[in-house]
């Protein structure tokens, strides 16, 4: 008989594999087709100013954070196959939602129930995708891709059709093509034969000496400060480059092409780390990317022109760069029937306080600048610092022996 085909290294079949992945992008990216679109939207709501209308957004990253710990329960109890429909199911459906607005408040009520249906993918869709993974670190890092891809997406997608249509239909097509991906995933995705909490449990676990609650409260604050940092700048970057480069270029398409290059050359960074992360200790390679954020940013607040847009790109990929860890030392800490949950409560946590930054980013750059958010974003770099270095030492991970596709696919 022909062998049949083996499962990739995390259990998933190829198509979940991907789909898993395409749903990363496509959360980030939802949450900041608004950013991109704001001055469009202030305009045709009436609205003077853009930053005016950015506080309508944080009910929606507010709901990213709270709603992640009900959707971890929810993905270990009920199964994470499940949760994952309603995802994609929601995500498009809110997005429409959100195309026939027609005042402020109804799109931030309809923003804060995208925000809810966002918060299902990190604590469930990521869990899904490493649960058996051989290389966990190197899963999370594309995985980390494909989503900073969506920020790309966001950028790109966002500007062409705004200029083209309109700020409705930004909105609109993506949410069409989320349900078509919600379609596919209930077709092709792998089955599950029991909740995750219904399993029996791994040997993961803190190391010696150190307690999960330890680990637990050092991920969660510097998971928030990250969080931080990730809010500041994916959702101003496109005002702040209009501005830095406004003597240059004040084509809005143009300057969407140019974030969305930024955040995909970005994005290879989380790849490059996921892979270092199964090879390195993870506390030093997290303090080296801290670092970086920190000087990077600090160098940005007093440049402008093309040095800026040179800036901007170092100091997203060392963002992006510090997103897999979290991720990693729950996977190697963490017994996956209970992931999702321990997931969802750090996210909770992190995502929402920092839709604190969501909510300041217009009154602040109002009455201070986009310089002075770079400081604010500097001295959150300097904090997230200062609670990595309360990380316990751990060694690098051991290699996992290469998977021998012909002696196991036998049948």
């Amino acid at each position: 008989m022909n062998a049949p085909q083996l499962p990739d290294p995390a259990g998933n079949s190829m198509a979940t594999q991907w789909l898993l992945n395409i749903g990363h992008a496509i959360d980030h990216m939802f949450l900041l087709i608004f950013a991109t679109a704001v001055t469009s939207i202030a305009a045709d709501f009436g609205v003077a100013r853009w930053e005016d209308l950015m506080p309508f957004s944080v009910a929606a990253f507010f709901f990213f954070g709270v709603g992640s710990l009900p959707a971890g329960r929810l993905g270990d109890h009920w199964g994470r196959r499940k949760m994952m429909l309603v995802f994609f199911f929601g995500m498009g459906a809110s997005a429409l939602l959100v195309s026939v607005t027609q005042t402020p408040l109804q799109m931030a009520l309809a923003l804060a129930l995208m925000g809810c249906f966002a918060s299902i993918y990190h604590p469930v869709g990521i869990p899904m995708l490493v649960q058996g993974a051989s290389r966990p670190g190197l899963t999370i890092g594309i995985n980390g891709l494909v989503g900073n891809l969506g920020v790309a997406m966001a950028a790109v997608t966002t500007g062409c059709l705004v200029k083209y249509l309109d700020w409705r239909m930004a909105f609109a097509v993506p949410g069409v093509l989320c349900l078509l991906f919600g379609i596919a995933f209930a077709l092709l995705a792998s089955r599950e034969h029991a909740a995750p909490a219904k399993k029996k449990g791994s040997s993961a676990g803190a190391p010696p000496g150190v307690s999960l609650a330890r680990l637990f409260l050092v991920m969660t604050v510097a998971a928030t400060s990250g969080s931080l940092l990730f809010n500041f700048s994916t959702n101003s970057n496109y005002e702040m480059l209009t501005e830095r480069l406004r003597d240059i270029l004040q084509d809005p398409a143009r300057i969407g092409v140019l974030l969305a290059l930024t955040y995909t050359a970005a994005s290879f960074t989380q790849l490059l780390v996921g892979y270092l992360i199964d090879r390195m200790p993870l506390k030093s390679l997290y303090l080296s990317i801290v670092v970086a954020q920190a000087v990077l940013l600090g160098c940005a607040a007093v440049v402008d022109g093309w040095m800026f847009y040179v800036l901007q790109f170092l100091f997203m990929a060392a963002i992006f760069g510090a997103i897999p860890f979290t991720d990693a030392m729950i996977v190697r800490f963490v017994d996956d029937s209970m992931r999702s949950r321990v997931s969802g409560m750090r996210l909770a946590v992190s995502l929402g306080a920092s839709s604190l930054a969501v909510w300041l980013i217009g009154p602040l750059v109002k009455q201070a600048g986009f310089a002075a958010l770079l400081g604010v974003m500097t001295v959150t770099a300097v904090v997230t610092l200062l609670i990595v270095s309360q990380l316990p030492t751990t060694p690098a991970p051991r290699r996992a022996p290469p998977v021998r596709v012909g002696s196991e696919a036998r049948s």
